[in-house]
């Protein structure tokens, strides 16, 4: 054991749901020490998809003007068809307040803007290339985190620890807590396809039989997920990428033939095993789940992110006061948080959570599975909502209502935490 610190919060994990909440309550004069087990924010195919339900947040936040400066692309629209044709269309400009797009940002100068507002409070550190490894556990409680780093392995005592570290958190593993899964039936691909600047904007669904993508427009490029069967990525792998090729152009020729023939080998399409899970308990003494550690989503929606930064923002709201108070006993690290705090930020946020993940399985079970199941040869047989929805007036009224709860959340967040100096320093 190479050294022990003390913090008021400790929170496992430097992603949205982490670096949120650290400058949520770093800004409201608590001392937090967030552990991020990288050494940088550099990974791609991660959550990029800021909703205007996060957008609205950043604004409360004073942060407006920095996305804007941050290399992005607005999303205004959403057009979803086969390969037969459109099926519906719709702008974004529907959507109530300020923010009518969805901002593609890469996730590393999100989380970068993030940290250096965060950094602007003096309760706020970032320690990277800091993993967590298991909890400290004390007469029954959580009292902080062991992780390590290059110099060895340290503790960190706490009054709160939280789990932000992702669906596979070994924090929350360490910590005895197990999710219930819950089914899915796809994978996912995801690449890089060239965009000319004469292309079309905005976000495109395709099905056919067998076959399913989206893509979104990122100005330079197309990112594409293109869905597979659950399991099938050995399968996919075994034949030549032409039939890769030959199924993306099937779905959306307007990638264009020479862009998408360049995607020349497997090594340029990443693979996300799909999950689907949640706690039934977000909580114990000293310890609460939040974001992905707690629920983890599909792509369905691009919601992962949008629903973690929500979580952020509640647990803030819910524990802010509290922590401030006890940030300023000196007999802090050895007494437990009212555990009955801790249910409030669950309680807070269950109904946004199971709500989505069922709109999501709905999504599935509706769509995604008959599609990926039809046999390629077949005439084209469109999911029985897909066939309700084209050619009706729910061609336009029914994405607009589901646009509307992915977009803004069933249960949308507001800062209430104030801006106050840091309380009593910790020990």
């Amino acid at each position: 054991m190479t050294r022990t610190e003390t913090t008021t919060v400790a929170i496992s994990g430097g992603g949205p749901a982490g670096i949120m909440l650290g400058l949520l309550l770093a800004r409201a004069g608590i001392d937090v020490t967030v552990l991020e087990k990288h050494g940088d924010f550099l990974r791609d195919f991660r959550g990029d998809t800021v909703h205007p339900s996060t957008l609205q947040l950043l604004d409360e936040l004073g942060l407006a003007g920095a996305v804007e400066q941050l290399p992005h692309r607005k999303v205004r629209s959403v057009e979803f068809g086969s390969t037969e044709g459109p099926l519906f269309a719709t702008g974004l400009d529907h959507l109530p307040g300020r923010y009518q797009y969805v901002a593609m940002v890469p996730q590393w100068d999100f989380l970068t803007l993030l940290v250096d507002h965060a950094k602007r409070y003096p309760g706020f550190r970032l320690l990277m290339n800091a993993e967590a490894t298991e909890t400290i556990e004390e007469n029954g409680a959580v009292r902080g985190i062991r992780y390590t780093d290059r110099e060895g392995e340290h503790e960190l005592r706490a009054v709160l620890t939280v789990s932000a570290d992702g669906r596979r958190s070994q924090l929350r593993e360490a910590a005895g807590m197990v999710p219930k899964e819950l089914h899915t039936p796809m994978d996912v691909l995801w690449m890089r396809v060239e965009r000319r600047a004469e292309d079309e904007t905005g976000l495109y669904g395709r099905v056919g039989n067998g076959s399913m993508l989206v893509a979104f427009d990122r100005g330079s490029y197309w990112q594409v997920a293109y869905l597979i069967p659950k399991g099938g990525l050995e399968e996919m792998r075994s034949q030549p990428i032409a039939v890769l090729q030959d199924r993306m152009l099937a779905l959306l020729p307007a990638l264009g033939e020479t862009a998408v023939r360049s995607l020349d080998d497997w090594d340029k399409v990443a693979f996300l095993r799909v999950g689907l899970n949640r706690l039934e308990r977000w909580y114990r003494p000293g310890y609460l789940c939040i974001g992905d550690a707690a629920h983890a989503m599909t792509p369905v929606g691009g919601v992962g992110i949008n629903l973690a930064v929500q979580d952020a923002v509640a647990t803030a709201n819910l524990l802010a006061d509290a922590l401030y108070r006890a940030q300023r006993d000196p007999d802090r690290f050895g007494k437990t948080l009212n555990p009955e705090l801790l249910a409030r930020v669950q309680r807070r946020r269950w109904m946004p959570t199971v709500g989505t993940q069922r709109l999501q399985q709905v999504v599935q079970d509706r769509v995604i599975t008959p599609v990926l199941a039809a046999s390629p040869d077949a005439p084209l047989d469109l999911p029985l909502p897909l066939r309700v929805i084209a050619g009706t007036p729910l061609a336009a009224l029914a994405p607009r209502f589901g646009l509307r709860a992915v977009m803004l959340g069933l249960r949308p967040e507001h800062v209430h935490t104030p801006e106050r100096p840091v309380g009593a320093a910790a020990a």
